[in-house]
């Protein structure tokens, strides 16, 4: 994260103030001395009456005792002795862990080039995307600097769409440009359908734009790069007020999105402290924007500086003047205040005042941090330095600086303090055309020239700036060379660190930005044309100046406050519905009790008939395969809802796989698809979606998901096909494809199951998104050029190296299957349909390729990222060889390729059998030859156990003739044994001892008249 520099104290501490050793510590934009101050506690007040006293004491030691006796040379070497005085180095912001990030993955980087040994090539065949996202389009500051900034980046070769959350009337200055402009819904969570991954990068400015991070924060997208400015301080003034409440909830939300930026640009070096709270080592700041030219304007073109005057007590004949200095508070800010007023204090003898209450000057020092305290000891300092209490006012800053600095007629920095960029306050007296006079500092002396755009003094020699300031002064009034000072140093302001913001932005996406190989990089900054890159494009924005909506910082906060009500009604929700569900709950509790008793008083009158009657015994076999059963239906029950019913009278299902919550928008919910999530995270709910995870389990290990892709729904369906895949042809589409609008229409769904019920092409491959329409492709290369475009230049390399394994020929083979090249396009996008008994029989030969692939790539690649079929670290490595792959299958294995156009459904054939003649790999291709070849992996696999790492057993079923013959066995001596103990049951039973019968019962004869009953035993 960014850090303040080891070693530097937060505050500056002169050796006239002494602070304690624990507060250079920690950063804290507000003094030590006034905040110690504030304390209630009664000693802490003692503490602070004995250090005031002391500063006064300290005063009057260096100070003169008159306020209007002798000339300034009688206390000049008073003051240049103070000049020697060490004012420390102030607060550093550095973003140390940011600037090591972006070393270390440039140099991982080049290092990946160089690690399998083959050469990386570039194929410019287009433009690098951008996508800028924007909270509206209403003309701003913020617009402005945005616009200069794509100005810029268009120039050097990107291509820009902007989105934006509210039309307004910026969309003409965006069209101007030719850059599209596309409005998103407004709401807190949008399901835009923004195909994100189309970009190699993401623009976002504002706190606004922060819905657009509800789609950034799922999956598929996280890995697009973030650069989000923020030039807001009001979430970071709401924390204290967050964690007051108890809202963690919500401030643990804002870590979130803060830690998705890959990051996070603030215009000046204090914001990056506010948001300390945020930083996960993202934070950088890029000083420079025209937000205080464009208020000035603002301010000048409502003509506020005479009622203001008027409302300071002020009117045209006073001349103001107000001191300004560091937004940051430290211990030498007070003494610094100190040597200003005693040099200004010869001014007031060119304007004599009328009595001693009253002066024509009037001296206004503002502040961001002043306390009473503070207060009492300037006025004391200014009441000893000779000033009539009228004269000097201190006035703390809250809100707009405008109203302050507009009706002033000179401004003075009055701080040493090296800052790290040009102070923005100056920038913007002089946006409002004031002069201004300032210490000699680095920072400062960077952007005013002496005399030419201001006025500069020695911070050693701070008489410099009395003399500077009788100079600047005549008749109550500036003279004329500083009336021509500050009117050049207002137009100069206009476009002041417009280079470094606009620069700084072009030089960190060349940093931040990973390009594919078919990308042609942007150019660098040096070759971009000044009219872009030195200063804002103030002309484009002349005819929308005057239609600002609202003040940016009010619609940041209304955005705030409709954040806020929102998670609290959401919060609510959340708690009503979770006491429904303990009520639910405590009820389902109350009814389940009821509902044992009622089966235990059963169960007891079940028993009792039970043991009255004769019961037939049966085997536990019969048990278990009741069970099973029964299992087996209530799951077959529970998964076949509406769709599913709908779905099994169909020729076909389009799969649909998909890996996250990103994708939801882009996924069919009609009976002829069916999604497939490559995991169970983001699996959508109330869907009858397949988890491939659960049916693969190879899918669970996230470097196999991610680098077979669409692949790992292929070989989940053909894994358990008879229990998931019930229909003759089966189907893939990518989402993608539907973002991009070349889905299957409703007519193209028609077509296309007319022709699979009427066989019109028998077995053949339908695809319907075309490589020579693929944004990939402008310039319509053939099948391998196209590949090796893609992929860094390898593919033909990869391919070869595949097959040679995979077939197990020759290391001197290096062949590859013809693609020609016959006018006719080819399938990419995984977006294809096959009868299924094809389907398995490519999946068989997928297997088998992936695995050759995965022999020579997976130990490098899975180390250290680094792929030879990527310009830079990919984690999908060999996904775009993969999908090409289904082509060379289909064009060698002599099936139909036709292509189905997606809006209208009409179908053409290409490459037709009868050009393939010759040019096809029949015998490779062969389902004998596959088939043999994947018989000899599954004996290897079975027979052998081998210990080193496979990828093919995990891809799918291991099925040769030994496993045939060995379950055929299996069940031959199941049979056997079950016949034995059968035999061995009957013989127990025959040679069981038998109890010899001791009598038998005669039953007595029926009763007759003068016969007693009588019974015997024989």
């Amino acid at each position: 994260m960014g850090f303040l520099e080891t070693g530097v104290p937060l505050k500056r501490t002169a050796p006239l103030l002494h602070s304690s050793s624990a507060a250079g510590r920690r950063p804290r934009l507000r003094s030590r001395v006034p905040r110690f101050l504030i304390k209630v506690h009664y000693l802490h007040w003692a503490l602070a009456v004995a250090v005031f006293f002391l500063v006064v004491v300290l005063f009057q030691a260096f100070l003169p005792g008159s306020a209007v006796e002798g000339p300034p040379q009688q206390w000049g070497s008073v003051l240049e002795g103070v000049g020697d005085l060490d004012y420390g180095d102030g607060i550093k912001f550095v973003p140390t862990e940011l600037v090591q990030r972006l070393e270390r993955e440039n140099q991982e980087a080049n290092a990946s080039a160089m690690a399998f040994g083959e050469p990386l090539k570039r194929f410019p065949l287009r433009n690098p995307q951008l996508a800028v996202v924007v909270p509206d389009l209403y003309p701003d500051a913020m617009q402005l600097k945005m616009v200069s900034i794509a100005a810029a980046l268009k120039e050097s070769g990107f291509d820009i769409q902007v989105f934006s959350f509210h039309d307004g009337p910026a969309r003409i200055v965006w069209r101007s440009m030719g850059i599209f402009v596309k409005v998103l819904p407004i709401v807190t969570n949008p399901e835009t359908t923004v195909d994100w991954l189309d970009y190699n990068g993401i623009l976002v400015n504002s706190i606004q734009a922060r819905p657009v991070f509800s789609c950034l924060l799922q999956e598929p997208f996280r890995s697009v790069p973030v650069i989000w400015t923020i030039h807001e301080s009001s979430p970071a003034l709401r924390l204290d007020e967050y964690s007051k409440n108890g809202q963690f909830q919500l401030v643990n939300e804002w870590k979130q999105v803060f830690s998705r930026a890959t990051v996070i640009v603030f215009p000046t070096h204090s914001m990056p402290m506010m948001y300390s709270t945020f930083d996960t080592g993202n934070f950088m700041v890029i000083p420079g924007s025209p937000a205080e030219a464009w208020e000035a304007d603002n301010f000048v073109a409502m003509q506020k500086d005479r009622i203001l005057r008027e409302s300071m007590s002020s009117t045209s004949d006073n001349f103001l003047i107000v001191v300004v200095g560091s937004q940051f508070s430290y211990s030498g800010m007070l003494l610094e205040h100190a040597l200003v007023l005693e040099a200004l204090r010869p001014l007031l003898q060119k304007f004599p005042s009328s009595n001693s209450f009253y002066s024509l000057l009037k001296v206004h020092i503002l502040g961001w941090n002043f306390t009473s305290a503070y207060k009492k000891a300037l006025e004391v300092i200014a009441e000893k330095v000779g000033y009539p209490g009228s004269i000097v006012e201190h006035i703390v800053i809250n809100g707009d600086t405008n109203r302050y600095l507009g009706v002033a007629d000179l401004v003075i920095y009055g701080s040493f303090l090296e800052e790290q960029s040009f102070p923005n306050i100056l920038k913007q007296s002089m946006s409002l055309g004031k002069l201004i006079v300032a210490p000699d500092l680095n920072m400062i002396r960077k952007y005013v020239d002496n005399k030419v755009n201001g006025y500069l003094f020695p911070k050693e020699n701070i008489s410099m700036l009395t003399q500077i300031l009788l100079q600047a002064t005549s008749n109550g009034k500036l003279s004329l060379l500083a009336q021509r000072v500050a009117s050049v140093a207002k137009g100069y302001a206009r476009n002041l660190m417009a280079s470094e913001a606009i620069q700084g932005y072009v030089s960190l996406l060349e940093k931040v930005l990973r390009f594919p190989s078919e990308i042609m990089p942007p150019k660098a900054v040096e070759q971009i044309p000044p009219e872009f890159k030195m200063q804002w494009q103030w002309e484009l924005f002349a005819n929308v100046r005057g239609e600002d909506h609202l003040n940016s910082s009010f619609r940041s906060h209304k955005y705030l406050d409709t954040l806020e009500e929102q998670w609290n009604h959401s919060q609510m929700q959340s708690s009503a519905n979770t006491k429904s569900k303990v009520d639910e709950a405590l009820i389902s509790i109350e009814w389940e009790e009821e509902k044992k008793i009622e089966m235990m008083g059963a169960g007891k009158i079940t028993e009792e008939e039970l043991d009255r009657s004769d019961q037939p015994h049966g085997l536990w076999e019969e048990v278990y395969k009741n069970v099973k059963r029964a299992e087996r239906a209530s799951n077959e029950l529970h998964e076949r809802d509406e769709r599913e019913l709908e779905r099994t009278g169909q020729p076909l299902c389009i799969y649909e796989p998909y890996f996250g919550e990103g994708t939801w928008p882009f996924l069919h919910q009609t009976s002829l698809y069916r999604g497939i999530s490559l995991s169970s995270v983001g699996r959508r709910p109330e869907a009858d979606d397949i988890d491939a995870s659960s049916h693969l389990p190879i899918l669970r290990d996230g470097y196999y998901r991610d680098v077979l892709g669409e692949y790992g729904a292929f070989f989940t369906l053909a894994y358990q096909i008879d229990s998931i895949h019930k229909n003759a042809w089966i189907a893939f589409q990518s989402w993608r494809a539907s973002a991009r609008k070349v889905s299957l229409s409703r007519k193209a769904e028609t077509q296309l199951l007319e022709a699979i019920e009427h066989q019109t092409h028998g077995d053949a491959l339908y695809f319907w998104v075309r490589m020579d329409k693929d944004p990939r492709n402008p310039q319509n290369l053939n099948f391998w050029r196209f590949c090796d475009t893609i992929n860094a230049g390898n593919c033909r390399t990869a391919v070869s190296e595949a097959f040679r394994r995979m077939y197990g020929v020759g290391d001197d083979w290096s062949s590859l299957p013809q693609m020609p090249d016959d006018g006719d396009s080819w399938s990419v996008m995984h977006s294809w349909a096959l009868p299924t008994r094809s389907f398995l029989e490519f999946v068989m030969f997928s297997r088998m390729f992936i695995d050759a692939m995965d022999t020579k790539i997976y130990d490098e690649h899975h180390q250290s990222a680094s792929c030879y079929l990527s310009t830079s670290k990919d984690r999908h490595c060999y996904a775009r060889v993969l999908e090409l792959l289904v082509n060379v299958w289909a064009y060698h294995s002599a099936r139909h390729m036709v292509y189905v156009d997606p809006e209208s459904g009409s179908m053409v054939e290409y490459h037709r059998p009868k050009s393939r003649r010759g040019k096809m790999w029949i015998q490779w291709f062969s389902y004998s030859t596959l088939k043999s070849m994947d018989e000899d992996l599954a004996e290897e696999a079975d027979a052998d156990h081998p210990d080193r790492r496979w990828l093919w057993p995990s891809t799918g079923e291991v099925f040769w003739q030994g496993t045939y013959e060995r379950e055929m066995n299996k069940q031959q001596r199941q049979k056997e044994r079950k016949k034995q103990e059968t035999k061995d049951r009957i013989q127990r039973i025959k040679k069981r001892t038998r109890q010899k019968t001791l009598g038998r019962y005669v039953k007595p004869p029926p009763e007759r008249s003068g016969y007693r009953n009588t019974s015997g035993t024989i």
